[in-house]
């Protein structure tokens, strides 16, 4: 980790944290972000688990299609075995909503501090929000999912309208595909608007640069204050996390 003139801590070392049942695209579209910005900035990335075992896509709710379709990522390193990290990326997914879950969150909890940055992205943000790590701050998450999401959370600030939320150095951002606009943002706060736009364009993807920019929450009535059925379904179909 590096700093520059204005004292803002620059990152190098990212980490990225599974568990079984994470959404792809939680994961793969910010780190594909981070992928092509290796090719011109060294960084170091490592892939965080309980174990070393491969971490699946699956969900952890019986199939009632009967598919079998996922995929498998193998970690780098354990919760004990990690060093140390600028960034943590804690995406979300259906996973989330698992029992189990202790170990990942107090992972988060005691690394936080050492952090100099954290970003969420959809159900990540009610995965890390019984932590405490995210009490007295804004935040938000995925609007289909809004109640149970805020649920975890009574003393965050949640904030329905929101493609993503920066509250000091805490990034989180609203469902599944907004991580990539959270992530475009992060490199434009870090190395400036023509290095994320010049990876937007050479990635061949159209950035949602404002913050507000949110026209799930209308659809999915996701408020806060909760308002009676915003944000409930359940995302057992439709590719809610």
């Amino acid at each position: 980790m590096t700093t520059c003139a204005d004292e803002k801590p620059i990152p190098t070392t990212f980490g990225v944290l599974l568990f079984p049942g994470f959404q792809a695209l939680d994961v793969f579209g910010p780190i594909d972000v981070l992928n092509t910005l290796a090719l011109s900035k060294k960084l170091n990335l490592h892939i965080i688990a309980e174990t070393l075992d491969p971490v699946t896509t699956k969900l952890p709710q019986p199939n009632t299609t009967g598919s079998e379709f996922h995929e498998c990522i193998v970690p780098t390193h354990t919760f004990a075995t990690v060093p140390p990290l600028d960034f943590l990326l804690v995406p979300g997914g259906l996973g989330t909503r698992a029992p189990g879950l202790d170990p990942t969150r107090q992972f988060v909890k005691n690394i936080y501090p050492s952090l100099k940055y954290l970003m969420t992205v959809c159900t990540g943000s009610a995965l890390i929000a019984p932590t405490g790590l995210l009490d007295g701050r804004s935040a938000t998450g995925n609007k289909k999912l809004w109640a149970w999401v805020t649920s975890q959370g009574p003393k965050v600030n949640w904030v329905a309208q929101a493609r993503w939320v920066v509250d000091g150095n805490i990034w989180t951002s609203s469902g599944i595909a907004a991580g990539m606009d959270a992530m475009y943002a992060f490199v434009k706060y870090i190395w400036g608007e023509e290095q994320s736009k010049d990876l937007a364009m050479s990635l061949e993807y159209e950035r949602h640069t404002d913050p507000h920019w949110d026209p799930f929450a209308e659809y999915w009535g996701a408020t806060w204050p909760l308002t009676p059925g915003a944000g409930s379904g359940d995302g057992s179909a439709g590719g809610g996390d």
